[in-house]
């Protein structure tokens, strides 16, 4: 779609975005006009993500519609992300990087994370022409879901260790979160394949990150290394069944056994938010914040985008208790 583009556009603060103020561009945003959203990607069929969006679009009076895509055939969704009603989606598994070509601007966060769950849609305020922008709410998601459910997290992290287990894009977001939102000291990465590791740390340094970062690759490194404040986990809920998983889990497990515990975002949520992962850092005395916190938080910046409205004047405390009542029940 021609030449990515960040440099007209603002980069994204340290809390939810404001996208009035972020973009300044003319927005295709009216009530009254009806208007389709979607989640693309595949699997998707169980995802919370339409019960999230239409509550917030019911909510506030407005007719649009957030749908469901699914495919992993990208160009399937190139005719509904150019239909006149398009204003917006969210990008999911497997198009968080692949999907950053289709965009015609992408925002700082996007170009430095490396990945998108973010489309939204601007009209150029000297030619008219639409821009399909690109951006990353994912590391949106996991700060807040820190910091809001453990304020002090905010000043305790500054200058410490944090922790991201995994190796794609939502790995990105969450070292994006943790390393230059709340800024941590280091980073430390731990995933059951070190090319996906050094695919992390080489995609941050290309695009100027300045944060340390650091792959722990045995027990007895993490063992030596400070215990870091947070831990954020980006992986499946399955067991460790390869030689890659079996160690990834025993050196995530060093680091729990420490002394001096934190807080643990278990990004997991699906399809249970009571992941193995979720039950040991328990059983280590850490405490645990959910996954459907980030994706609470990750949506409501999304929505910011999308109705150009602040979060405050969005249905917040609503949407928190719908999106909680069906996973507590499906919990039961």
């Amino acid at each position: 779609m021609g030449a990515l583009d960040s440099s007209s556009l603002h980069p994204p603060s340290d809390s939810l975005p404001l996208s009035r103020s972020e973009y300044g561009l003319t927005t295709l945003n009216s009530t009254s006009i009806p208007r389709t959203l979607y989640l693309f990607g595949d699997p998707i069929a169980t995802s919370l993500s339409p019960l999230f969006h239409n509550s917030i679009f019911t909510n506030l009076g407005l007719p649009w519609t957030y749908a469901l895509h699914e495919s992993s055939d990208i160009s399937s969704f190139l005719p509904l992300m150019h239909a006149p009603s398009f204003i917006g989606a969210s990008i999911t598994m497997p198009h968080k990087i692949a999907f950053l070509e289709q965009c015609t601007h992408l925002t700082p966060a996007a170009v430095r994370i490396g990945a998108m769950n973010t489309l939204f849609v601007r009209l150029d305020p000297s030619t008219g022409e639409r821009r399909y922008i690109g951006t990353n709410t994912d590391c949106v998601g996991a700060k807040e879901a820190l910091v809001r459910n453990h304020p002090e997290l905010q000043e305790r992290q500054r200058g410490r260790p944090a922790l991201v287990i995994g190796g794609g894009g939502a790995c990105r977001a969450a070292v994006y979160a943790v390393g230059e939102m709340m800024g941590a000291g280091v980073v430390y990465l731990v995933s059951r394949d070190a090319a996906e590791v050094d695919a992390v740390v080489a995609g941050f340094k290309s695009t100027g990150f300045k944060g340390q970062l650091l792959h722990v690759s045995s027990v007895e490194q993490a063992r030596s290394l400070a215990a870091p404040v947070c831990i954020v986990g980006t992986v499946p809920n399955y067991p460790p069944v390869s030689e890659g998983e079996m160690l990834a889990r025993e050196i995530v497990t060093a680091f729990l056994e420490k002394k001096e515990k934190g807080v643990v975002l278990e990004a997991c949520y699906f399809p249970r938010v009571r992941t193995a992962f979720a039950q040991l850092a328990k059983a280590h005395e850490w405490e645990v914040v959910k996954g459907t916190e980030m994706m609470l938080y990750q949506g409501f910046a999304q929505d910011a985008l999308w109705t150009e409205k602040r979060v405050e004047e969005l249905p917040v405390e609503v949407v928190k208790e719908t999106i909680r009542a069906v996973v507590e029940k499906n919990e039961q």
